[in-house]
């Protein structure tokens, strides 16, 4: 093991690191899933954490990203991705440990605040770390594999993270109330704090391809400008930064609005949380193979709307009476929201690396990191400020009907507390989709003719639905696509007839399609 770069990477030793890389994914999102998202949430809860203070907890993770910054500048005068990594990972996920201390103090305001100051350690390395990382496996990866080799990692870690949350939904259920909540919690960030380490462990014996020799002297904000210069990537730091910032005003809050304004318990939180894991898991892989052979824009066009009908539906749980209703309506919701943030997570990072020329990759993931989270950040912090303003307020749509007998009065429509979070973001995520459209990537098809191959698809394996092969086909949808010799000769002669008329909206320029891996 060592941490220094290696002058050649041999098409052994790279293989090698692409498997480490599946291996170390496990690891870290073990970490993560008993450590972040609804854990973390519920943790905040029982130190008694303010909705304020819950909102900077979700920005932590985004506002410190202004690091990498400094980062790029870092990797660029040491030129040294993976010691970077290393020590950054080391340092961050020390602070999990010191959690697990808080959890026994217990509640009062000087927790809330060391959890908050532990939080923002733990993200500012973890921002430190994820700079050279990205800059660092974008020149271990080749370029035509990172549709498969990213879903493949993130098909693993997804498993191991469905897993690791089970077991802490589990813990929670069975001891996360009465005298054993502290040590619940303790043991939870405890595991967390040795799964990191171990992650770094892993990530230490990753082959690491030396950097070209710089050619003068680097400045800071000269090479953050330089990807700016670029329109088409600047037009993709548009859409990323208003997805964040859309996505990112609602969906911290998913856990408080089930548990304080629903009456959830976390347990039922915990199992919503992994059925959205499972529903990524399943689409993973398919959502990759598109992604190689359709492109990721062409994956997000038909991914990202659907995401936002996720989160506008949230609206619809607090229409509803009946509690069992509720539920079985947020379980569906919850499958359908992990189906489609599997294509939106993988495509939208796939094509800011994508679209990030060989030798500045670290420039131009570092500005667009930093535009869209320092945007995606400010979202939940607004959200924790305007809290209280919301629950102090409601909006409802009222039908009165006159008659001799009497007034009828009945209100159809309600909005109250966070169902004013939703339909802002969903309005916010309907602007970022038109900045979607604005970007271009080679090979990318029109949406329209994507979405009428996956709907023929889906429709033509409804009609050979039986109890062998038709659900044999149905499970295999949407990869079967991929296999489609009709559907992609469909989808040549569409792309030849827009290529040939150039007033057809939305037209790249002609290419030729790409082998799948």
């Amino acid at each position: 093991m060592t941490l220094a770069p290696a002058p050649e990477v041999s098409a052994e030793a790279r293989e090698r690191g692409l498997q480490k890389m599946i291996v170390e994914a496990g690891f870290s999102n073990a970490c993560a899933a008993v450590t972040t998202g609804v854990i973390l949430t519920a943790f905040a809860l029982y130190l008694k954490a303010s909705n304020f203070a819950i909102g900077l907890l979700a920005a932590a993770p985004f506002l410190m990203q202004v690091l990498q910054a400094p980062t790029v500048l870092l990797i660029e005068r040491l030129r040294a991705r993976k010691r970077i990594a290393v020590w950054a990972s080391v340092t961050g996920r020390t602070a999990l440990g010191l959690m697990a201390v808080l959890a026994v103090i217990g509640p009062s305001a000087a927790t809330v605040s060391t959890l908050l100051a532990l939080q923002f350690v733990y993200c500012a390395m973890g921002a430190v770390g994820g700079c050279a990382w990205n800059a660092w496996i974008k020149d271990l990866v080749p370029e035509h594999r990172l549709g498969a080799v990213f879903a493949r990692r993130t098909t693993y870690a997804t498993a191991v993270s469905l897993a690791a949350g089970l077991v802490a939904a589990f813990t929670l259920d069975r001891f996360g109330s009465g005298p054993m909540q502290a040590w619940t919690f303790a043991g939870l960030y405890a595991f967390g704090f040795v799964f990191g380490q171990i992650s770094v462990a892993v990530v230490a014996r990753i082959p690491e391809p030396g950097m070209p020799p710089p050619g003068e002297t680097i400045r800071l904000l000269p090479l953050l400008r330089a990807p700016l210069k670029d329109r088409n990537f600047r037009r993709l730091i548009a859409f990323l930064a208003s997805w964040q910032f859309a996505v990112n005003l609602a969906t911290p809050f998913f856990t408080v609005f089930f548990v304080r304004q629903l009456g959830f318990s976390m347990t039922f939180v915990m199992g919503l949380s992994v059925l959205t894991q499972v529903a990524n898991l399943v689409a993973l892989r398919s959502w990759g193979l598109l992604s190689d052979r359709f492109t990721n824009k062409s994956v997000l066009s038909v991914a990202a709307p659907v995401y936002i009908v996720c989160i506008a539906g949230m609206i619809l749980a607090s229409q509803l009476t009946d509690r069992t209703m509720i539920g079985v309506y947020l379980v569906g919701l919850h499958l359908l929201m992990g189906l489609a943030v599997a294509g939106v997570t993988l495509t939208s990072a796939n094509i800011a690396l994508k679209l990030s020329p060989t030798g500045s990759a670290t420039a131009y993931i570092a500005t667009n990191a930093l535009i869209t989270n320092l945007a995606a950040g400010s979202a939940p912090i607004l959200g924790g400020l305007f809290a209280d303003f919301f629950a102090a307020r409601r909006l409802e749509v009222v039908l009165r009907w006159t008659s001799p007998d009497g007034v009828l009065a009945i209100s159809p429509f309600r909005l109250s507390n966070w169902d004013f979070y939703f339909l802002i973001a969903a309005a916010l995520g309907l602007y970022a989709l038109h900045r979607l459209s604005l970007v271009r990537e080679k090979g990318e098809i029109d949406r329209r003719a994507m979405v009428t191959e996956v709907m023929l698809q889906a429709r033509r394996s409804v009609r050979n639905l039986s109890p062998v092969a038709g659900l044999k086909m149905l499970g295999e949808f949407p990869a079967s696509l991929l296999r489609d010799g009709r559907a992609r000769e469909r989808l040549l002669r569409m792309r030849a007839r827009r290529d040939f008329n150039p007033s057809i909206a939305g037209a790249a320029p002609p290419s030729r399609p790409r082998a799948s891996p």
